[in-house]
């Protein structure tokens, strides 16, 4: 039996730490691949008379959003495709792209559902959300008998 020395340092494509970044079939089956959903970041503010919804999602257009409110719950959803194909000279190039997310939020009872406004300017897309007026219930004393 003959022992053979291993190298001083590790090799990347022999120890598996780098072959599922270069094994394409592996690294995009990958389980992290499958769970990364990006999903744009959310502003909540609550007013007086109103909640305001701010939704970070640049590169759309309004008609790309489907915006629903059913059971007391907010869900906005976006689905958009694109395809561009470019042809030069001594090559050709195509890209496509697709976006798709969804948001759900459970609305307080003193929402207002049939007077959602929404509206999408510079990449944010804008809800406000207009509140009941609360009446106010005086307390009453209840006597024990």
């Amino acid at each position: 039996m003959t022992l053979m020395k291993k190298p001083g340092f590790p090799s990347l494509f022999n120890e598996g730490w780098l072959t599922d970044f270069f094994d394409n079939d592996r690294f995009f089956d990958a389980d992290w691949m499958k769970r990364m959903q990006v999903v744009p970041a959310v502003n909540v503010v609550e007013k007086d008379k109103e909640f305001e919804i701010e939704l970070a999602a640049p590169g759309l257009n309004k008609k790309d959003f489907t915006i629903t409110v059913e059971n007391g719950v907010l869900t906005i959803a976006c689905e958009k495709e694109m395809e561009k194909e470019s042809k030069e000279k001594n090559y050709t190039r195509k890209e496509y792209n697709y976006t798709n997310f969804s948001r759900s939020f459970t609305l307080p009872e003193n929402v207002k559902t049939d007077k959602v406004d929404a509206w999408y300017e510079n990449g944010i897309l804008r809800l406000v959300l207009p509140k009941e007026a609360e009446t106010k219930v005086k307390p009453k004393a209840i006597e024990v008998h």
